[in-house]
Formats: C-alpha cells, sequence, structure tokens
C-alpha cells in the first residue's frame, strides 16, 4: 500500500496536473539585498522572548555575579567568555531568523519556466499547488512562510523562520551557542551560591539577599531549561546533517533518491568549504561551491 506521500507524487507526475496557464507570472523580485522576515505573530513573539532570556541572563551574571566580586581576574575572565557567547547567540539567532532559508521562487511554474527546463522524455518536475511554484527535488510547502523551502528541516518559531538548505548552520550555531551560555551560566550560579553561603550574603551582591536569591533561582531554572533543550536539538541537527536527511524527511520516511555522500562532506556542505574557523561564525556565509545539488528535474 502506498504512503501518502508516494500518492502525491504519483498525482504530481501526471501531466495535466502543472496546469501552468493557472500560473501567473512571478513577482519581481526586489533585489539580493532585500531582508528576509517571516511576519508570523507567534513567531515574533518567541523571537523576543528568547533576546529578553538572552539579556536577562546576561544582567543577571554581569551585575548580580560578576561585578560585586572582589576577585578581578575573575570577573573579567568569566564576563569576556560569557559575553562573547552571548553575542555570537544572539547574533546566529538574528541570521537564522533574518536569512532565506531556501525558498523556491513563487509561482514560477509558468509555461515559459517549463518550457525552460526542456524536459525529456520520460522526466517529470513536480508542482506545488499552493504557492504555485515548480519544486526543486528535496523541497517541502512551509505553511508558515507559505514558500516552498530547499531541504526543509522544520519550521522553528523561536528564530521565526524554517530551518533550511541556506540558513541551517546558523540556526545550529544558535544552538550551540545557546547550550554553552546555559551551561556557563548554571556554572557560575553554583560558585556563587557555594560564596555566598561560605561569606555574608551582603556582600556577595549589590542587591538584596531575598532579590539574589530569587535572580539566580531564575537563571538556574532557565540556564538548566535552555540547556537540555538546546542540547538535544544540537544533537539532532548534526546527526540530521550528517546522515543528509532532514526532519520532515525522517518523519515522512521519504525514500532516499539522491546521492549518498560521506558525513564529513554533509558538514562541509552545511558549513562551508573547507574547513576553517568560519564554521563557528555567524557572520560567515558559508561558501557552499557552484554545485547545484537539488534540481527541477527528476
Amino acid at each position: 500500500m502506498k504512503s501518502p506521500a508516494h500518492r502525491t507524487r504519483d498525482i504530481e507526475r501526471q501531466a495535466g496536473y502543472l496546469r501552468p496557464e493557472h500560473c501567473a507570472p512571478p513577482p519581481p523580485r526586489n533585489g539580493s539585498g532585500a531582508m528576509w522576515f517571516i511576519r508570523d505573530g507567534c513567531g515574533i513573539v518567541c523571537g523576543v522572548i528568547t533576546w529578553f532570556l538572552v539579556l536577562y541572563a546576561e544582567f543577571v551574571v554581569m551585575f548580580v555575579m560578576l561585578l560585586p566580586s572582589k576577585n578581578v581576574i575573575y570577573s573579567l575572565f568569566n564576563g569576556v567568555i560569557f559575553s562573547g557567547l552571548a553575542i555570537l547567540a544572539l547574533a546566529s539567532h538574528a541570521k537564522a531568523m533574518c536569512t532565506d532559508p531556501g525558498a523556491v521562487p513563487k509561482g514560477n511554474a509558468t509555461k515559459e519556466f517549463i518550457e525552460s527546463l526542456q524536459l525529456k522524455p520520460g522526466q517529470v518536475v513536480y508542482k506545488c499547488p499552493k504557492c504555485c511554484s515548480i519544486k526543486p527535488d528535496r523541497a517541502h510547502h512551509c505553511s508558515v512562510c507559505k514558500r516552498c523551502i530547499k531541504k526543509m528541516d522544520h519550521h522553528c518559531p523561536w528564530v521565526n523562520n524554517c530551518v533550511g538548505e541556506s540558513n541551517q548552520k546558523y540556526f545550529v550555531l544558535f544552538t550551540m551557542y545557546i547550550a554553552l551560555v546555559s551551561f556557563h551560566a548554571l556554572i557560575l550560579v553554583a560558585l556563587h551560591f557555594v560564596f555566598c553561603f561560605e561569606e555574608d550574603w551582603t556582600k556577595c551582591s549589590n542587591f538584596s539577599p531575598p532579590a539574589t536569591v530569587i535572580l539566580l533561582i531564575i537563571l538556574c531554572f532557565e540556564g538548566l531549561l535552555f540547556l537540555l533543550f538546546t542540547a538535544v536539538m544540537f544533537g539532532t541537527q548534526v546527526h540530521s546533517i550528517c546522515t543528509d536527511e532532514t526532519g520532515i524527511e525522517q518523519l515522512k520516511k521519504e525514500e532516499k533518491r539522491w546521492a549518498k555522500r560521506s558525513k564529513w562532506m554533509n558538514m562541509k556542505l552545511v558549513f562551508g568549504h573547507p574547513f576553517s574557523i568560519a564554521w563557528m561564525s555567524p557572520f560567515a556565509t558559508p561558501d557552499h561551491g557552484k554545485a547545484d545539488l537539488y534540481q527541477y528535474i527528476v
């Protein structure tokens, strides 16, 4: 018995399914420099909450734990590391949110475009009836973004965007840096509690003892929650990259029709060629080379 995905593919293979006469020409592009941003209320709220929680952690670490400390080297060392990781986490979040994840041009299922593909006998193309686009292989339609996304993994409300071919690097870095920030915050909270129990609570913070305890407990719960969540997400994303199978493909159990590559090559396809420190930087755009991996014709 065929799965729903296979039945859909069979329908898309029918010659009359494309109906290019029903598709208007694609809207003119605003230019390659146009910023990508999804106007989704839930995603925007989740993005604001993410920034607020990171800034809250920065506030507690700097003004409750480090600045009141008498050990200047300890405060400076941990302050630089924590602030650096927080900046990288927020930069990764911004890049994941405002980078086009690999959207297929909307409304390109026109007669002219189909003719330009120069289809040979036996070759087929897939059309998305929702956005009237000719879909490359491994592309899926996102109901939130209202676009077909190349190599779509999932839609993440926390970055208010899809995770796809062009922004997966930034999403992986976001989960990694948030996990590191959370782990560092938990260590600092534990050390601060030990210090405050050994000393006078009035000397270990510029805030009152009750306020200090409340701020630290909130940060502890936040750090523990986000450490577990982002660490698991980071692990699943790295596994997805190494196996070259997106979350949607795993969920739908789609047949692997694409060429098999090594795990290291799959990592380079996401983070860029060749391996360098730029892999860890959200400010560096990955170089995927000249290969067009996902074709319209299958």
